[in-house]
């Protein structure tokens, strides 16, 4: 089992020799320096902790700058102020590592006066109390010490960078439907002053950060779809697939794209299908019956189910490349701020996803468009700025609609269920 320790740090020089010393044997030290001026970074490379510098202020940027450096399967988070002993981390990686849970949090259990402020034991509680009722999850803590599978983490595209982020994690994973538990362990006074919880404005601020994250919508996430069967579904692959290979490569393409959507943060998840839902279908999906009438229409009224004030991504079943940090990640509550919009390009000039901060703006913008051709892209596009929308772009992808494009997707995502299906069809096809 592989891990990696994140350690945000910001003048930490008294506490790293102890934090770093007692890191388990064979896990890997992360300590991000935030700005340190008192020596922090050389006493942690100089006792054996990889060293990452994050000179944006931020304690939600100094852990998510360790997650990004992390290679490691589980990654674990601690403060590396002495409050937490990481020889107890095994408490939270214990459980993810036996997949009894997919995010472990500590509950600080104090060991003297004087760890925990009453200011700030306060105000965690208030927000463990208003994190359950918003979860569902057991959690009486929303303390610093928490473990995780890293690629899991990174699917949830956190965007805070300030305090909310422990809370936006907590929130998108459940959101995400990851599985999230809580384990107790010691709190100790920590050396030297807190950046946080050490003052009244600093808790503050943190309340402050957290209650914005706290207000946030989650979006709805749509899916449209038709039900893959022979004859109906990618005919511009047959030849040199039968209607059967093709309809199984749709079908493998519609299962990589419902599976990675599961993994993003999400109010609500709607398959807008034309057809029947099949074995392919995961059981926390709601499905909508697809409208009739041209593609435009049919796009514009899938928003429909999503008109509920919450903002709603629209993507369809041709690219199973898609991963779920590139969507979730322009749709976390910090970077929604400023956009009204997200397009998604294709690489034949159309379109693979759409978003609306206001589900209520598809009609005007996708009527009349005409479809699948090399301007559909640059037209919705055009209208979106017309209309005075704030867009932001997510990666331009390849669709599936030839046995050359079929082919250039699966060599992208060799590790989807459509790059198996298409490496078995590829021999009878030659």
């Amino acid at each position: 089992m592989s891990v990696d320790v994140v350690l945000p740090c910001l003048d930490e020089a008294d506490a790293l020799p102890w934090v770093l010393a007692r890191v388990p044997a064979g896990w890997r030290a992360i300590v991000v320096d935030n700005g340190s001026t008192d020596g922090s970074a050389a006493i942690a490379r100089r006792l054996g902790a990889h060293v990452v510098h994050e000179p944006r202020r931020g304690f939600g940027a100094a852990c998510h700058a360790g997650l990004l450096a992390a290679t490691a399967e589980i990654v674990c988070f601690l403060d590396c102020d002495g409050s937490l002993d990481p020889a107890q981390l095994d408490r939270v990686v214990g459980p993810v590592a036996r997949d009894e849970a997919d995010l472990v949090l500590a509950w600080r259990q104090p060991v003297s006066r004087g760890a925990w402020p009453v200011h700030a034991r306060l105000a965690n509680a208030e927000l463990a109390r208003r994190l359950r009722a918003r979860t569902g999850a057991p959690l009486h803590d929303l303390g610093p010490m928490r473990a995780a599978r890293r690629a899991r983490l990174l699917a949830l595209g956190l965007g805070d960078r300030r305090s909310g982020y422990p809370l936006e994690m907590v929130l998108a994973a459940s959101a995400a439907g990851m599985r999230i538990a809580e384990t107790s362990v010691d709190y100790r006074p920590r050396k030297g002053r807190s950046k946080v919880t050490g003052t009244l404005r600093g808790t503050r601020q943190a309340v402050t950060d957290m209650r914005t994250v706290l207000a946030a919508p989650l979006p709805t996430l749509l899916v449209i779809a038709k039900e893959p069967r022979p004859g109906r579904v990618k005919t511009r692959l047959t030849p040199p697939y039968t209607p059967e290979q093709a309809a199984t490569l749709a079908e493998a393409a519609l299962s990589d794209t419902l599976s990675v959507l599961g993994t993003v943060p999400a109010g609500r998840r709607i398959l807008v299908l034309d057809g029947r839902p099949g074995p392919w279908t995961p059981p926390d999906w709601q499905v909508a019956t697809q409208s009739s009438g041209s593609l435009d229409m049919r796009l514009a009224a899938a928003f429909d189910a999503a008109a509920d004030g919450a903002p709603a991504l629209l993507v369809g079943m041709d690219t199973p490349q898609i991963r779920g940090e590139d969507i979730a990640a322009p749709l976390a509550p910090a970077a929604r701020r400023g956009a009204d919009a997200w397009f998604g390009p294709a690489e034949d000039g159309g379109f693979w996803a759409l978003g609306l901060a206001d589900p209520r703006a598809a009609p005007p913008l996708l009527l009349g468009i005409p479809m699948s051709t090399c301007r559909t892209g640059a037209i919705l596009l055009d209208r979106m700025t017309a209309a005075g929308l704030r867009v932001r772009r997510l990666p331009v992808l390849t669709d599936v609609d030839t046995a050359r494009t079929a082919a250039a997707v699966a060599r992208t995502a060799p590790e989807t269920h459509f790059a198996a299906r298409w490496r078995e069809f590829a021999g009878v096809t030659r």
